[in-house]
């Protein structure tokens, strides 16, 4: 019968008729203690129901035998892919994932990055804008994952390349006949980056794309302007002062299941009406509902090479004097049924406003 207290080691020691000292010798691992006593550790460990105290191993060890992920909105669905990824390789590991979001804690003033910190992780995967406050020590491994305006000095860099992205964008919609191209864009970095490569693309064609948002500068941690939402608002004026539009190209997945919504607001069909192509190739984007066509940003490879370059930082397998990774990955074009070949005369039908 349960007594309510919680056994202790003094507990493992006296059910093992053994030290404390050489219980604590089997449950860190030491090649010391024989065979007989590891056997009646564990026998003891088992009938009394011990659990270690890992706070307290962690404290003696030094490590936590955790990797702390940092990431902006849990809203945007890239992140699943990318955890995914990640956790593909530190799984087999037992290692530990620790996640922490820009928005989640937005209201509290307290940055993931602290929040990692405070859990002692042993190294920390950033895939998030940086705040201005952001200190990581000098010994805690860092990757940066995709393309930040902010930098920290000596961390391993993993992105793919979102200005090829957007080139993949238009070159797509051209090819299918649109010339009356709309842009929803994003303020952060990697919106930037993709609308750069679009718009650059456009412009070699002969076409001016109709840009709308992406213009005011979104601070460092702060709610990002690449939501649902945002996609909706956006394209309902673009739609509405430029019904001439043909074609929506999202700086994102997450702004395109705005668009969708928005073209269904005003009566345009998608494709015969609309198409519209995303970016990211997201876990709802092939959804029957969506069946969006999109830029597929390998989130999972990214988790998959971040989580291998963090570990072999850890482990300092390569040696801390190595220069910093830099690894960039091409995108793919995941064509599916939002988009369509231009008819011949198309026009826009149904309300202007919602």
């Amino acid at each position: 019968m349960s007594t309510g207290k919680r056994p202790t080691i003094l507990d493992v020691a006296a059910a093992a008729g053994v030290s404390k000292s050489l219980v604590s010798m089997v449950l860190r691992g030491d090649p010391g203690p024989s065979a007989a006593s590891r056997a009646a550790v564990a026998e003891a460990v088992a009938a009394i129901g011990y659990r270690p105290n890992r706070a307290a191993a962690i404290l003696a060890a030094g490590r936590t035998n955790t990797v702390g992920i940092a990431v902006d909105d849990y809203r945007n669905l890239w992140y699943v892919p990318f955890i995914r990824g990640i956790r593909s390789v530190l799984g087999p590991l037992g290692i530990r994932v620790a996640t922490a979001d820009n928005y989640s804690n937005e209201h509290l003033a307290v940055s993931p990055f602290d929040e990692l910190m405070s859990l002692r992780v042993d190294g920390i995967i950033i895939a998030a804008e940086l705040p201005t406050t952001a200190d990581v020590p000098a010994d805690v491994p860092v990757v940066m994952v995709g393309s930040r305006a902010g930098a920290i000095p000596g961390a391993d860099t993993i992105t793919v390349d979102d200005e090829r992205g957007g080139e993949l964008a238009a070159d797509h919609l051209l090819a299918v006949g649109h010339l009356r191209i709309g842009h929803i864009a994003g303020s952060d970095a990697i919106a930037r980056a993709r609308r750069l490569g679009f718009e650059r693309r456009l412009r070699s064609a002969g076409v001016t794309p109709v840009i709308a948002g992406g213009t005011h500068v979104q601070t460092t941690g702060g709610t990002p302007d690449t939501t649902e939402r945002n996609g909706f608002e956006l394209s309902m004026r673009l739609l509405a002062e430029h019904p001439d539009v043909t074609a929506v190209f999202a700086a994102n997945d997450t702004m395109a299941m705005g668009a969708l919504g928005a073209a269904k607001r005003l009566g345009r069909s998608v494709p015969a009406d609309l198409s519209v192509i995303g970016f990211d190739d997201s876990p709802v984007a092939a959804t029957a509902l969506m069946d969006l066509t999109t830029i597929d940003a390998r989130y999972e490879d990214l988790g998959r090479i971040a989580a291998r370059t963090v570990v072999g930082r850890m482990e300092d397998r390569v040696g801390t004097s190595r220069p910093p990774t830099v690894a960039r990955l091409e995108p793919r074009l995941v064509e599916r049924a939002s988009t369509a070949r231009l008819r011949a005369n198309p026009s826009p039908r149904g309300r202007t406003s919602p």
